[in-house]
């Protein structure tokens, strides 16, 4: 898979700048079919990085209400990467 196609966005929210800034933890919204080993090649060639270890999590869908109908808000996989400790993204 592309590089550019298995990173979809940088999840910037408070707790992921807390834990970039604490512990060197960045949170990514990647591909679903995205394993490890795509996420840590997408992230080191983007970024320029030197990536440590990634974790990630698929996140269901919730269920939302509008008027008197329900939906389903769309499932998607969640990556946290953690890079060594001498480098950082400036995005966060």
């Amino acid at each position: 898979m592309e590089n550019y196609k298995v990173i979809i966005r940088p999840l910037i929210t408070e707790k992921g700048m807390h834990f970039a800034n604490a512990t060197g933890a960045y949170p990514f919204q990647v591909h679903h079919r995205a394993n490890k080993a795509e996420v840590k090649q997408a992230i080191e060639k983007i970024y320029n990085v030197k990536v440590q270890r990634v974790r990630t999590a698929n996140r269901k869908g919730k269920r939302r209400r509008k008027g008197r109908n329900y939906g389903v808000t769309p499932s998607w996989k969640k990556a946290v990467v953690y890079l060594q400790s001498d480098y950082h993204i400036d995005l966060f």
